[in-house]
């Protein structure tokens, strides 16, 4: 009997797993990418087609966790001054975003399906929550997460998940059901929820993976970051936050502790999966009896609610100094509603604000946006020929190099030439699939892959090279490629460009064993070739050149030794040396 039982939650899970591993790898080879592989193959299993599952809701409750861990991880890359740095952006161009979309979609729901004013209030609502797992899913497939657009996408989903709150005690207010007075409790508990949270994540969180770290075992300190994720995750659940967030902020506290990459490294296979069920999910909740019987209605709920918020979206980002492609792009990925929507409407729909039916089409347009969304984006990347073309591109797997180059721009073609000239074996990644086109047909070959993550730095060679050199002309991805050698690839050297004066401090106070400015060797070279011209002797032109080398490592010294970092013109420029008497 027991083996019955087993074979029993076996056979669906194994049919699961089949359908996913047959339609990713399917929709990715169609170009249409891995999340909706996963929505089409969470139908095929669910109850509208093979009924393998039949009851999706409680997957799709538990699969939320892959949405949990999807960011925490993303948490862990955003250290605090980061995101402080962000606040314009999350309180400025998120309220921006959410409170012109809520009005526009409320009103659009009010007048073109002559709904009463709370209900169109809550179908407009949910509709403006957008899905970030889809979002982020999409950002990093694409390497944009780290990108000045991506920043501005991931600060927008955090001011909406901020939102959901406000939005639940809105409910609650317009609820027949209650007298409107749960609303302030909640946003009480929720505050009091945040507070305890940032003071454990503050005080706490170091001491705990210290104490684990002494047990010298690795599944301690894996199960220690889980704990700690799924922790912060129940306790905004309980408080009536969403659980992501929650995650979030537990990755952000400990993104400035030792143990970040490790803890990435073992909650990164975990996150991927768990993700992946959440988008089976979605996939198994669409009742296709509900899309024949109203698709009509279906269709023009989804048409109307799609071009509304396009809209919106579109016109906040120029708003906020976004270019036109730009703008089109973001529109692009917010199109669909999100995962915080079913929670918004299943409130609504307790509280007797929706009634079961509205709660059914509402929850159902969300699913099919949701789904149609990577999709859209292929559509609109095309129409703007702004997406990245990856024909004729090979991403970076199990490469072997002795020396790894990051960036293959103007700076890390010349680094390689004595290399080349030499017969090192190199491996060369570059995150930018048309320079990438562009050395092959010079004979070079290159690989595609962000070299600010781990799991690509470890593709790439990492691990096995003799020196990295970060060639790419980005100063906060090279500091980000830094930490990570220096943590996980110990054994190679580590040669770094470095973007000025500033950059090139925060280098050296970080343990780099070599780093260049990319225009100082030939501004002096220059500066040396003018004296020439004016027919000073070869001698005095040596001698100033090594003055001023001299003088340059020493001010470099001191500014790495002090506090003087302020004021980009005095960090560029040094005492004048003496003038030169003869020619």
């Amino acid at each position: 009997m027991a083996d019955l039982s087993l074979g029993q939650t076996i056979g669906p899970a194994v049919a699961l797993m089949g359908a996913a591993v047959v339609a990713v790898p399917l929709f990715k080879r169609l170009g249409l990418g891995s999340v909706l592989g996963y929505f089409a193959a969470g139908i095929l299993v669910g109850p509208s087609v093979l009924g393998l599952f039949t009851e999706p809701q409680s997957i799709l409750h538990f699969a939320e966790l892959g949405v949990v861990m999807f960011l925490f991880v993303i948490g862990l890359e955003l250290r605090p001054y980061k995101l402080w740095a962000m606040r314009s952006q999350i309180f400025g161009l998120g309220l921006a975003q959410v409170a012109v979309a809520t009005a526009a979609l409320s009103l659009a729901s009010a007048l073109a399906f002559g709904l009463p004013g709370p209900v169109a209030f809550v179908a407009g609502a949910g509709f403006v929550l957008s899905s970030t797992a889809v979002i982020m899913s999409v950002l990093q497939d694409r390497g944009e997460i780290s990108t000045g657009e991506g920043q501005k996408s991931v600060a927008i989903l955090l001011f909406e998940d901020l939102m959901i709150v406000p939005l639940l005690a809105v409910v609650a207010f317009l609820s027949p059901l209650s007298a409107g007075q749960a609303g302030w409790t909640d946003i009480l508990i929720a505050c009091a929820a945040l507070l305890a949270l940032l003071g454990v994540a503050r005080w706490g969180l170091n001491p705990f993976f210290a104490l684990l770290a002494r047990a010298r075992t690795r599944e301690v300190l894996t199960a220690g970051a889980l704990l700690v994720a799924l922790g912060a995750a129940l306790l905004m659940d309980v408080a009536g936050l969403s659980m992501a967030m929650g995650a979030f902020l537990a990755g952000v506290m400990l993104s400035s502790s030792s143990y970040r990459h490790q803890i990435e490294s073992d909650v990164e296979p975990f996150r991927g999966l768990l993700m992946g069920l959440f988008f089976l999910a979605v996939g198994m909740s669409l009742d296709l009896a509900i899309v024949a019987a109203e698709w009509r209605v279906l269709i023009a709920m989804l048409v109307a609610f799609s071009i509304v918020k396009g809209i919106v979206v579109y016109a906040v980002a120029r708003l906020f100094g976004s270019s036109s492609g730009q703008g089109f792009h973001r529109a692009s990925m917010f199109l669909q509603g999100g995962e915080f929507a079913f929670v918004l409407y299943t409130a609504a729909a307790a509280g007797g604000v929706i009634d079961a039916r509205q709660n059914a089409l509402f929850s159902t347009v969300v699913i099919l946006s949701m789904a149609l969304t990577p999709l859209l984006m292929i559509v609109a990347d095309r129409l703007l020929n702004t997406g990245p073309s990856m024909e004729g591109v090979d991403a970076a797997r199990d490469l072997k190099g002795r020396v790894l180059i990051v960036g293959f721009g103007r700076f890390g073609q010349i680094v390689s030439q004595p290399l080349l000239a030499k017969r090192v074996d190199l491996s060369v990644i570059d995150n930018d699939p048309d320079r990438i086109r562009d050395a092959g047909r010079f004979g070079f070959k290159v690989f595609f892959g962000d070299g600010a993550r781990l799991d690509v730095l470890h593709h790439s060679g990492a691990s096995s090279a003799d020196a990295i050199m970060v060639c790419i002309d980005d100063s906060k991805a090279a500091m980000q490629i830094v930490e990570l050698a220096q943590h996980e690839f110990p054994q190679a050297q580590l040669l770094v460009r470095s973007h000025d004066r500033r950059h090139a401090v925060e280098l050296i106070r970080a343990g780099v064993e070599y780093q260049i400015r990319e225009t100082v060797e030939s501004a002096y070279l220059m500066g040396a070739e003018g004296l020439r011209i004016l027919g000073f002797a070869e001698g005095d032109i040596e001698e100033v050149a090594e003055d001023i080398r001299r003088r340059d490592t020493e001010r470099l010294s001191e500014q790495v030794q002090g506090d003087d970092m302020s004021g980009r013109d005095r960090l560029l420029l040094q005492p004048v040396p003496e003038p030169l008497t003869g020619r």
